[in-house]
C-alpha cells in the first residue's frame, strides 16, 4: 500500500502599511531568510485563528484578518541537504495590524521584523523562505481579496479525537 500523501497546512499574514509589507527575518537551515509572518496550522484551530496566533508569535503584534488573499500550494526543496522535500498548502490573509505587546519575545528563530517595499521584496527573492511569499504580495497588490466566510470550519475540527483503547 502506498504511503498517504498530504500537504503541510500553513497560514500567512500579508500586512501592508504605507506601501511597505511586514516581514520577518529568521534562521533556517539555509541561513537567514525572509518570510511573511507565517507558520503551521495547529490541531483544533481554523486557518484564521492560526494566522492570528502565528502573527503574534512572530511579530509580537496583534492581527485581525479581514480577508483571504488566496490559497496556495508549493513544493519546497530546501538548499540544505538535510532538508525534506515537502508540499505546503498556504492560506494567506490580509487584515489590520494591532498593538505590539511590549516585552513579548519573538518566536524561536525569528531575528527581527522589518518593513519592505514591493520592489525590495522582488529584489530579495533568493532570500525568501517560501516560494509563495512574492506571489501572495503580488496577489494582494492586484487587489485579490476573498471573504473570510469562504472557509468553513466544521465543529468536528474542534472536537478532540476519541481515545483509542
Amino acid at each position: 500500500m502506498a504511503a498517504r500523501w498530504k500537504p503541510n497546512v500553513t497560514v500567512a499574514a500579508v500586512i501592508e502599511q504605507d506601501g511597505r509589507f511586514l516581514l520577518v527575518e529568521e534562521h533556517t537551515a539555509d541561513g537567514l531568510m525572509l518570510n511573511t509572518p507565517a507558520g503551521h496550522l495547529d490541531p483544533g484551530e481554523s486557518p484564521e485563528e492560526g494566522c492570528i496566533r502565528e502573527t503574534l508569535e512572530e511579530t509580537a503584534h496583534r492581527f485581525t484578518p479581514t480577508a483571504l488573499v488566496g490559497i496556495y500550494m508549493a513544493r519546497s526543496r530546501p538548499k540544505a541537504e538535510q532538508g525534506e522535500d515537502v508540499t505546503y498548502m498556504r492560506f494567506a490573509f490580509t487584515g489590520v495590524l494591532g498593538a505590539k505587546e511590549e516585552g513579548r519575545a519573538l518566536d524561536e528563530g525569528i531575528v527581527r521584523t522589518l518593513w519592505m517595499t514591493p520592489d525590495e521584496i522582488r529584489d530579495s527573492v533568493t532570500r525568501h523562505r517560501s516560494p509563495l511569499l512574492l506571489q501572495c504580495v503580488e496577489d494582494y497588490l492586484a487587489g485579490q481579496r476573498h471573504p473570510l466566510e469562504l472557509i468553513h470550519i466544521d465543529e468536528s475540527v474542534r472536537t478532540p479525537p476519541p481515545v483509542r483503547r
